[in-house]
């Protein structure tokens, strides 16, 4: 939130956790129904259905107060975590379509009737594990702006600066801008950084206290980094696997092929403990095959 909403730059980590952040973050919850009109109704959740719109889920949603002169601001905040940045379409553009949806939804909920007065900033944060090479470590907002085409005429802010989509794209040590929340999520989902070192890292580095609870998180998100690394590997390891095989195909050498799909078996049966039939049928080797490939490994044994 520091790093990223503009609203809380100039607050210490510790005012925006105990004083801004309302109530408890919600990770999973009952469905919301934003169709259906009535009174409006408190509280948040990870879903919202609707009957036209379908089901969105998101990861993380919280309401969170904005500090500043008179009145305080309401927002509401989505996180999402995404390891694949090409899912087949482009995140800014989910990203938007999250963020209008939290806006629809505030209808019966926020406000009723035409009091669109009420209505609170969005943001949806988007914390990506695996980008491109040219958006590592590097921190993006898209927003609503006024653009004045004809005349001055200024209109309030805080009547349309209504929604925000941040991408946070996570890099390594080895690249520039390699610091502040870009420094301290990739800390916490190394998968080679050990507990206890996050853990020094968080209260020496980010100012962030070793409560019991913070340190169980601390914990979760161990294992959560070790989730991810594992689905990269095994998804890096079928594409360099069908690209192997690919590239043997288009130059028509049949014993390229053999031999890269010899190696292929033995890389799978080492690294993940299978047995050859396994390591076949993973790879779809006709039957015709098979019995070419158990000679070959057993004259290698």
């Amino acid at each position: 939130m520091k790093a990223c909403l503009a609203e809380y730059q100039d607050c210490p980590v510790c005012d925006i956790e105990e004083k801004y952040i309302e109530g408890q973050p919600q990770v999973s919850s009952v469905p919301v129904l934003p169709d259906e009109e009535g009174c409006v109704i408190s509280g948040l959740d990870t879903e919202d259905k609707s009957v036209h719109e379908g089901t969105v889920t998101y990861d993380i949603r919280f309401r969170a107060i904005a500090p500043g002169s008179g009145e305080s601001i309401g927002l509401i905040v989505n996180v999402e975590a995404q390891n694949d940045f090409y899912p087949g379409y482009p995140l800014t553009k989910r990203g938007i379509y999250y963020c209008c949806r939290m806006i629809s939804s505030q209808y019966g909920r926020e406000f009723t009737g035409s009091h669109y007065e009420k209505l609170k900033k969005v943001y949806s944060i988007w914390i990506c594990m695996n980008p491109p090479k040219n958006r590592e470590n590097t921190i993006t907002r898209y927003r609503l702006t006024e653009e004045h085409l004809v005349g001055q005429t200024v209109e309030p802010v805080q009547n349309y600066d209504l929604l925000s989509i941040v991408m946070l794209c996570l890099g390594g040590p080895d690249g520039e801008n390699y610091d502040g929340v870009l420094r301290m999520l990739d800390v916490l989902l190394s998968h080679e950084t050990s507990e206890a070192e996050k853990r020094r890292i968080l209260q020496d580095d980010y100012d962030i206290q070793m409560t019991r609870t913070m340190e169980s998180e601390v914990s979760v998100m161990c294992n959560l980094s070790k989730g991810v690394m594992e689905k990269s590997w095994k998804k890096g390891m079928a594409e360099g696997i069908a690209e192997g095989m690919e590239k043997g195909m288009e130059k028509g050498m049949a014993k390229g092929l053999e031999k890269g799909v010899l190696s292929s078996i033995k890389s799978l049966m080492e690294t993940m403990g299978w047995t050859l039939d396994q390591a076949m049928t993973a790879l779809k080797v006709p039957e015709a095959e098979q019995q070419t490939y158990r000679s070959l490994l057993e004259k290698q044994s």
